[in-house]
């Protein structure tokens, strides 16, 4: 964790050194199973790709992720108000002020991204600022929701979110190549019975993206938990926190079933995921249920209180 008056959390350290682990291993076991399985004439071009592929992810996955989401950074001059929370903020918790960016879209939602602290984007809808100065947000309740942001810079846990979630990516564009361009083409493997080559990738490349997935929703999840608690504590406010989670998560039933969905890939790095309520029954969440945060929070109220 970056040195900063963030509280630490060893549980979400001991979790994010085991997801990484785990995500070495099976990229390990995947590259044997390209080695083994695609054709030598083709492997050189899958592995460049997937260089390739990391490189941007790691390297631009701030710019990456603020494009996706229509985002654009803004001056103090521009943002006076969310520049000024930002900055007593990283005051209170003597970390690197991050950029600061403004996302298009009417959701209530804030995400962070990027690979250190010296490289982070903190970014806050068009919705959020606009309930804010409406006043049906307060600045207590924003200031919990950028603290909770701040933090996962502060526990790098953006970074490793976005290393886990690379193998996935990779094995997902494999199986798809496997299955428009005919990896492996016609050939068979005798070692299983001459099961098609094709299939085998595919199959190999759709169990990694699973458990690749499983690995990083789990991280995610328990990261989510891991944010409130920082926030609240830098804070010393966790009730203003837990009102900003049921507003946003409430808000969230108003917005346009279009823009939930376009948001929905970036779940894992939001403030409250991008649910409607076709996949807010789904068990494999990037976030932690609304009533677990909540709780969390609660006992960390009490917990202040003593």
């Amino acid at each position: 964790m970056a040195s900063t008056r963030f509280a630490p959390d060893r549980g979400l350290t001991s979790r994010m050194v085991f997801v990484m682990f785990l995500i070495g291993l099976l990229a390990v076991a995947f590259v044997v199973a390209l080695i083994a399985f695609v054709p030598v004439r083709v492997l050189p071009v899958v592995l460049v790709i997937a260089g390739i592929l990391l490189f941007c992810q790691f390297f631009f996955s701030d710019k990456i992720a603020a494009f996706a989401m229509g985002a654009h950074e803004v001056t103090p001059e521009q943002v006076p108000d969310l520049h000024g929370i930002i900055d007593r903020l990283c005051a209170m918790a003597d970390m690197p002020k991050p950029r600061v960016a403004v996302a298009e879209t009417p959701m209530l939602n804030a995400f962070a991204t990027g690979r250190n602290p010296n490289n982070a984007v903190v970014c806050v809808t068009t919705g959020l600022l606009d309930r804010y100065r409406s006043g049906l947000i307060t600045e207590q309740e924003l200031e919990g929701i950028l603290a909770h942001e701040l933090s996962h810079v502060a526990h790098r846990d953006v970074m490793v979110m976005t290393i886990a979630s690379f193998l996935g990516i990779l094995a997902g564009l494999v199986a798809r190549m496997a299955f428009w361009f005919g990896l492996g083409g016609n050939e068979r493997d005798d070692r299983d019975g001459g099961v098609p080559v094709q299939l085998i990738i595919l199959l190999v490349s759709i169990v990694v993206y699973a458990v690749s997935f499983l690995l990083t929703m789990a991280l995610s999840r328990y990261r989510e938990l891991a944010a409130d608690r920082a926030g609240a504590l830098l804070t010393g406010n966790p009730s203003a926190l837990a009102s900003a989670l049921q507003k946003v998560t409430g808000d969230m039933a108003r917005i346009p079933t279009q823009d939930l969905r376009q948001a929905e890939p970036f779940n894992a790095f939001y403030f409250a995921p991008a649910f409607n309520a076709e996949s807010a029954r789904n068990a494999l969440s990037s976030h932690p249920t609304l009533q677990k945060r909540l709780e969390n929070l609660a006992q960390i109220s009490q917990q202040l209180g003593r």
